[in-house]
């Protein structure tokens, strides 16, 4: 494959990708064509596996950033509801993606485990499309609530199925690249949430959305299984079929099938029952107590939660522009976060960057403490850009770590043998910290303040800055197997 073969027309995440290959070729011929031989999103006929993928996460984010702008125009005289929207029920309505998404994380893990990543990838579509036809026909924040929770189902299965899915058919050397990618592409939908809710009318949005999961079913069908999962239950065949696909490989080739008889034996741990001592041994309490660490801070730094409820901080800060467009800047900065974070993520590791995004975070929480103990109204009326830029910050640089990383991190920690059922167990403490976060977010700013909202979530980062400082280990070149 020639350097020439890259001037094709792409797509945003496609030259993304590419764009990594070509720097590496500058610097070693030989490693770029082994690089790109081995690539498991090739330049083929079934070259878009990262784009069939990240139109659920897509969708599913722009269910998530709808909610910020649309809240609003809930609570006003304008409301489609039978009643407006408090902002005890609007906390219910925010915090109910988290049950969703618990139950979700409970029983996700069994039916990956034993049926492997395509059924959990196809069952998406169904509590995601049935969220917005809900939203369509409420006329009672019930309705509202029961979509929300649909939409948490949605959420909690991607947050297992998809970086489990990535880090089998993906190469170590892009294993980082694309599963940031497919992060990036909720942030992306975020974007489009906060748009879209703004200056659509709140009956439109869902009609249109109702054709993307159709279009992502559609668009997975012919994906095979994992060629990992496949190995393991014992099906050879259709894993030295799978593994030439996601490969982009001969089946015809002496040397391809050479590499996949080296693949089969490296991994070829066959359907070993599990036992309660994989669960139990010093290597899987290690890396619980970092995910733990991992989890929290994912969610107690208001990396979700400032996102979620992002109308309501600005009108905290005295912003003179338009509380929504300002929540669209918020998105525009996250998502800028985690495009650099799929540039960085597999040169610089993901240690650097996550320790490095908390920090930043953490200096930009407690800036907008010091604005909210410290500046006079007339300081934040005079200077309401300040705010702004601040909150956009914290949000780029949540996008380089901590939003984009996480997931990622969480995966490569857990021994592979406990992988399905470990990643559901931790999926389940995650959305218990997004309940809370999200339950908790808005009525405290709207109690306390937005100055303690924000110190406790800075405290969180710094006290995580320290643990995951001192014991987090690179898992850049961990192989999964």
């Amino acid at each position: 494959m020639t350097e020439e073969e890259f001037d094709s027309p792409f797509t945003f995440f496609q030259n993304l990708s590419c764009l990594l290959k070509i720097q590496v070729q500058k610097r070693d011929n030989f490693k770029i064509i082994e690089y790109v031989r081995l690539a498991p999103m090739p330049l083929a006929n079934h070259s878009h596996i990262g784009e069939y993928v990240s139109i659920m996460t897509l969708s599913h984010g722009i269910a998530l950033g709808w909610l910020s702008p649309i809240a609003a125009h809930l609570a006003s005289d304008k409301t489609p509801l039978e009643e407006k929207l408090n902002v005890y029920q609007a906390s219910w309505v925010g915090s109910l993606i988290a049950i969703g998404a618990f139950f979700s994380n409970i029983f996700t893990g069994i039916p990956l485990y034993y049926c492997g990543r395509k059924p959990v990838m196809y069952f998406l579509a169904f509590p995601h499309a049935i969220h917005w036809i809900l939203i369509y026909f409420a006329t009672s924040v019930t309705y509202l609530y029961v979509a929300r929770f649909l939409a948490g189902m949605t959420g909690g299965s991607i947050l297992i199925v998809f970086p489990i899915f990535v880090s089998e058919i993906a190469d170590t050397n892009i294993r980082g690249a694309l599963t940031s990618t497919i992060i990036c592409a909720t942030s992306t939908g975020v974007l489009l949430g906060f748009t879209l809710g703004h200056f659509l009318d709140y009956s439109v949005l869902p009609c249109i959305m109702l054709l993307l999961p159709l279009i992502y079913l559609a668009s997975i069908t012919f994906l095979p299984e994992t060629p990992l999962f496949l190995i393991r239950a014992g099906k050879t065949e259709k894993a030295e079929k799978s593994f030439y696909f996601y490969k982009n490989l001969s089946d015809e080739d002496a040397e391809t099938k050479k590499q996949f008889k080296e693949f089969e034996e490296g991994h070829s741990i066959v359907v070993e029952q599990v036992s309660v001592s994989d669960y139990c041994n010093k290597e899987a309490w290690k890396a619980y107590g970092l995910i733990y660490v991992l989890l929290f801070t994912h969610q107690m730094s208001g990396n979700f939660a400032i996102i979620t409820y992002a109308t309501t901080i600005f009108k905290h800060l005295n912003n003179d522009f338009h509380v929504n467009l300002s929540a669209i800047g918020l998105g525009v900065s996250q998502l800028l976060g985690m495009m650099i974070a799929i540039v960085l993520v597999d040169r610089v590791g993901r240690r650097i960057l996550l320790l490095s995004s908390m920090a930043g975070m953490a200096a930009g929480e407690l800036t907008i403490v010091c604005l909210k103990y410290f500046a006079s109204m007339q300081f934040l009326k005079e200077h309401g850009w300040f705010g702004l830029v601040t909150m956009c910050l914290i949000s780029l640089i949540a996008g380089i770590g901590v939003g984009s990383l996480t997931f990622l991190v969480v995966v490569e920690l857990l021994p592979h043998k406990i992988i399905s059922i470990g990643c559901s167990m931790c999926m389940v403490q995650l959305s218990i910290f997004a309940f809370m976060t999200l339950k908790i977010y808005p009525v405290m700013i709207e109690e306390h303040g937005l100055g303690p909202t924000m110190l406790m979530s800075a405290s969180v980062l710094l006290v995580a800055l320290t643990i995951l400082g001192i014991f987090l280990p690179e898992t850049k070149n961990k192989k999964l197997a």
